[in-house]
């Protein structure tokens, strides 16, 4: 059965967009740590990070260097924290955080509410800036 986020790239499941290629998909977690945590993710459905072929990986984290630069234009933060953990969805994929603090980065702490016209408008911010 295709994971939850395979069936976000194909569509079946709605997502707040912020970058997709050819190989790759962005989009804002629903449940986030901070205003623009956004999940980066291979088309591709590959369990475990380090089981994505070489090249996919590079274009994947390319990828992500760049939401991330998009992401650092639109909400205000020292510096992008960057983590994979992998074990919530059977999925590979990559955490982007905008931080201030490494404490930003615990995922035990309350997540951060935010409206659906409240995401779907950080999402479209975030797109515009993608380059």
């Amino acid at each position: 059965m295709a994971s939850i986020f395979t069936r976000i790239v194909n569509g079946e499941i709605p997502s707040y967009k912020v970058a997709e290629s050819e190989l790759c998909y962005a989009f804002l977690d629903i449940n986030p740590l901070a205003k623009g945590h956004t999940l980066v993710i291979p088309k591709k459905e590959v369990d475990y990070l380090f089981d994505v072929e070489d090249e996919l990986y590079a274009e994947l984290m390319l990828f992500a260097k760049r939401v991330g630069k998009a992401i650092e234009k639109v909400v205000p933060c020292e510096r992008i924290g960057v983590t994979v953990i992998g074990l919530e969805v059977p999925h590979a994929h990559v955490h982007l955080i905008p931080i201030n603090a490494l404490n930003d980065m615990n995922f035990a702490k309350p997540k951060v509410q935010m409206s659906s016209d409240e995401l779907k408008t950080l999402a479209s911010a975030i797109a515009e800036t993608f380059v």
